[in-house]
């Protein structure tokens, strides 16, 4: 049972209910039971203690009819270094909780990365890299992520790098090509390529329903 009912969660999803139940008590499970992931306290349970990355924080500026307004957008991803990550884009009038709301989107954009041994030029048993290449696309940014083997590092920007990481890919070449200098776009590039790789399992046909039964709520 969750002891999340001494801090107060109450779980409004069916897939919280399954978890605070115990009868979903691993990721791979939550993601694979096709229901949708719409609450953050489901993946502190499931997949506690998660490193958190801030990897861009710039300055919004909009025109109102009262004036300008000033907001910063946050770039964050998570991860637990071990196949799952997740990144995400939060917006406020404070640094702090712009931040905070990042964190929280992207605990919702989890995903998990296929890792192995994908490189022919090694026959380590541990997963350390992928298991095929992969491509993501962001905005002009496109990011090409390929196995490696076990040694070499990766071979990486540091916006990459730190997607990687957190997602427990530890050798690898990269490509970056189109306006990487564009943090934003090379994050969300990179997060796309696990995502593809992930291959992006499909809601089962009772998704829908749950997520009407979400609406109701």
């Amino acid at each position: 049972m969750s002891n999340y009912n001494d801090s107060g969660w109450e779980p409004v999803t069916r897939l919280g209910r399954k978890v605070q139940e115990g009868e979903i008590d691993d990721m791979a499970t939550a993601l694979a039971s096709g229901l949708p992931l719409k609450e953050p306290e489901i993946v502190d349970q499931l997949l506690p203690g998660l490193d958190d990355e801030v990897l861009d924080i710039n300055m919004v500026q909009r025109m109102t009819d009262s004036g300008r307004r000033v907001k910063f957008r946050c770039v964050v991803a998570v991860g637990n270094r071990d196949g799952y990550v997740g990144y995400a884009e939060g917006r406020d009038d404070q640094v702090g909780s712009a931040i905070q709301k990042a964190i929280g989107i992207a605990k919702l954009n989890i995903i998990q990365v296929p890792r192995g041994s994908g490189s022919w030029e090694d026959r380590s048993d541990r997963p350390h890299s992928l298991t095929r290449k992969t491509t993501g696309k962001a905005g002009s940014v496109e990011v090409e992520v390929i196995p490696a083997p076990e040694g070499l590092g990766l071979a990486a920007s540091d916006t990459v790098r730190h997607v990687l990481e957190l997602a427990g890919i530890e050798n690898a070449w990269t490509k970056s090509h189109g306006n990487t200098r564009t943090t934003v776009n090379l994050a969300k590039a990179t997060f796309n390529a696990l995502e593809n790789a992930s291959q992006s399992r499909q809601p089962q046909q009772h998704g829908r329903e749950d997520e009407a039964e979400v609406a109701d709520q």
